[in-house]
């Protein structure tokens, strides 16, 4: 398994700000592709068991998208009778499971789950391009000057 790009406060502060700025997702959250919590903002979901379920549900659309011959799987939805759930895959390594209010159509809920999954997708790149140029200036003052 990779590294997570965040530590888990940075990842809150960004599943939070995410929440704010996506009408109608009622929570958020990142678990790695083997089902583990990395980060959440839910209200009354057992976050671990809907983590292992979120990477079972990733694991069967994939088989079912694979035998079905439409490639692989960019998410996995559910329309229960109290709102919406949806998962991603972000990246190799992270799942994003998205929550939907109760009143929406599921074309709207579409809409703004894959809002919260670009979004997402977007601090996940700013933070590995932020440790690259570290990691490449600590590597640059650290190298012994030739001389």
């Amino acid at each position: 398994m990779t590294q997570p790009p965040f530590d888990s406060s940075e990842m809150n502060a960004t599943l939070q700000k995410i929440k704010s700025q996506v009408d109608r997702v009622t929570g958020l959250l990142v678990a790695t592709q083997d089902g583990l919590v990395l980060s959440s903002d839910t209200r009354d979901v057992e976050n671990e068991s809907v983590a292992a379920m979120s990477a079972a549900a990733i694991g069967l659309a994939a088989q079912f998208t694979a035998q079905a011959g439409v490639g692989e799987p960019r998410t996995a939805m559910f329309e229960g009778t109290s709102g919406y759930v949806c998962v991603f895959p972000v990246e190799s390594s992270l799942l994003l499971v998205v929550f939907g209010e109760r009143d929406i159509t599921m074309g709207l809920f579409t809409i703004a789950a894959k809002q919260a999954l670009s979004l997402l997708q977007h601090a996940v790149l700013r933070q590995r391009v932020h440790t690259v140029r570290a990691n490449r200036r600590a590597y640059f003052v650290d190298e012994p000057q030739e001389g």
